[in-house]
């Protein structure tokens, strides 16, 4: 299967040909960052994932191995942290100041030095055999196609393109407000948290971390990293780049664990803010025992709204394809329900999206492994779905065939399930309608003109607001539903989607506000940084001052 897929995946016409990728895999021993010759790793070239820990990589006494998502081999040895051996980090955490690595009044040399270090990780990430062992390391333990995995590095070379030279900086702007007399302003300024905890899934292992990761750094604080243990090879090696770029070697602290020994280490070290990106059970854990100094963005049962006015059928049907499907479903943006108006019934959209769905092949990883779900537990869920009154099974609903991916994980053919959105709006039937399934798994249903407030109704009752997308170019249809929803990215109009969000624009949940947001200046703002205000009073004093009697 392996050696099949590495002749399938290729990148998208704009990036690299085939033959570059050839070429490009035998100079992989040149990236001197690199610990792994990607095209080798496997069961029989296996890989050690480290700790990093007060500047210094390290191994541990207990070693967890990472099967292949693809055929089951052990092709990763993650060095783990048991309860026992968090004390390293704790008093790495400890020695950072509540004022942070630097701030407007110390080491302000710092936002040079970070806007420096993302240039020159920027150069390098552009770099055709760079950005190829990125995508590929990403396809190894997350498959995805190449396009979405090439987009992933994209994303994440643009951002730190976005915060070279002076950019850095200009996040510390401060502002001043004159005062009551002369002599007398107040400055605002934003300032760092200091010891800080990021906690990152699996599904984007490089973008949401060193978004994240930089957006600490740059503000001024010091972070503790963990990364899902299934895909933090990529982190691995990223903070390896990073340090080439100049990233002093004890300003990140690099943590492998489960997230029993994570949740003690934050419980002794205390940071004084956690960003969690993530379930949205284990988020509501992790909120009550960090007594509330977190920012989240949790899951999300994400909606997409087919307006009154139909056009350009082929187009929508392939972008419902995308959001569903792409990455496996594996997005927490991804089409999670379709509400169609009445009048897209009689177009060719389900046909369309049925076709769309059957040409995923496993061999192209364009539908691949679910590594939070089994097939049977999937299967389970659309059963338990398909005995709703009137719900019907439109395409999908089986185990893929001729594949090698292991049972732990699941393999399940692209699916969309049809259920009345009366039924949709039971008690008794909401929950588990509204569950998420992180996999190739979507609802679709259907809404008459005068039924468009049960759909708000529907969107009204749903916990999570993340991504949403309103198609159609009725502004009227859209100022309706846009005024009476919440989600925190929603994109509006005829090439309205839900997932593939860039670097240029925020990304997170609405809400809550424990929100946090990833990719712009306010996002790096909101979540790394609270507001300082210094209120400058010099004087003079007035001619003439007494001592006014006691108030």
């Amino acid at each position: 299967m392996m050696q099949k897929l590495r002749f399938c995946t290729k990148a998208p016409k704009t990036a690299l040909n085939w033959s570059s990728l050839v070429n490009i895999a035998r100079y992989v021993h040149s990236l001197h960052f690199a610990t792994t010759e990607v095209e080798e790793l496997s069961g029989s070239h296996p890989v050690e994932v480290h700790n990093l820990v007060q500047g210094k990589w390290s191994g541990t006494s207990n070693w967890n191995t990472i099967v292949d998502p693809l055929n089951g081999e052990s092709f990763i040895k993650v060095a783990e942290v048991d309860e026992n051996e968090i004390q390293p980090f704790v008093e790495s955490l400890s020695m950072c100041p509540k004022h942070g690595l630097h701030n407007p009044f110390k080491a302000p040399e710092r936002y040079l030095m970070f806007g420096d270090i993302s240039a020159k990780a920027a150069h390098m990430l552009s770099q055709p055999e760079v950005s190829n062992f990125f995508t590929r390391l990403i396809q190894r333990v997350a498959p995805k196609s190449y396009q979405q995995a090439f987009a992933e590095v994209q994303v994440t070379q643009k951002f730190l393109e976005n915060f070279s030279g002076d950019q850095v900086r200009f996040l510390a702007k401060s502002f001043a407000v004159p005062g009551n007399q002369l002599g007398q302003q107040s400055h605002g300024f934003c300032w760092p948290y200091g010891p800080v905890a990021i906690i990152t899934p699996f599904n984007f292992p490089l973008e949401i971390p060193v978004l994240q990761l930089m957006g600490a750094l740059y503000m001024g604080n010091k972070p503790v990293l963990k990364v899902d243990s299934k895909v933090s090879i990529v982190m691995d090696q990223m903070i390896r780049l990073l340090h080439v770029c100049g990233l002093p070697m004890d300003d990140v602290d690099f943590i492998n664990s489960d997230g029993k020994v994570m949740n003690k280490l934050l419980m002794e070290a205390h940071p004084r803010m956690t960003l969690f990106t993530g379930s949205s059970r284990v988020a509501e854990k992790l909120a009550v025992d960090l007594q509330g100094r977190i920012k989240l963005e949790d899951a999300g049962f994400d909606w997409k709204i087919l307006g009154p006015d139909v056009q350009e059928v082929d187009y929508v049907a392939w972008v419902s394809d995308q959001d569903a499907y792409a990455c496996s479903g594996q997005k927490c943006s991804a089409q999670s329900i379709l509400f169609m108006h009445e009048n897209w019934c009689s177009s060719s959209l389900i046909p369309k999206m049925k076709e769309l769905a059957e040409r995923r092949k496993v061999e192209d990883l364009t539908i691949g492994p679910v590594l939070t779900f089994t097939t049977d537990a999937m299967l389970e869920h659309m059963n338990k779905l398909l005995q709703i009154q009137g719900s019907k099974l439109l395409f999908g609903g089986e185990e893929l065939e001729s594949h090698t991916i292991p049972k732990i994980y699941g393999a399940l053919k692209p699916t969309a399930v049809y259920i009345p959105l009366h039924e949709i709006l039971k008690d008794n039937n909401y929950d588990l309608v509204t569950r998420e399934i992180f996999g190739p798994f979507q609802i679709i249903t259907d809404y008459r003109q005068d039924q468009l407030p049960m759909v708000l109704e529907a969107l009204e009752k749903m916990d999570a607001h993340l991504t949403a997308a309103v198609v159609s170019n009725d502004i009227l249809f859209l100022q309706d539903v846009i005024g009476k929803s919440v989600n925190g990215t929603t994109y509006a109009g005829l090439r309205a989607r839900t997932t593939g969000a860039p670097q240029n624009h925020w990304f997170g949940p609405a809400g809550d506000p424990r929100g946090a947001g990833i990719g712009t200046p306010e996002a790096i703002k909101l979540v790394w940084s609270c507001h300082r205000e210094i209120i400058y009073d010099f004087g003079p004093l007035p001619k003439h001052w007494e001592m006014p009697p006691s108030s």
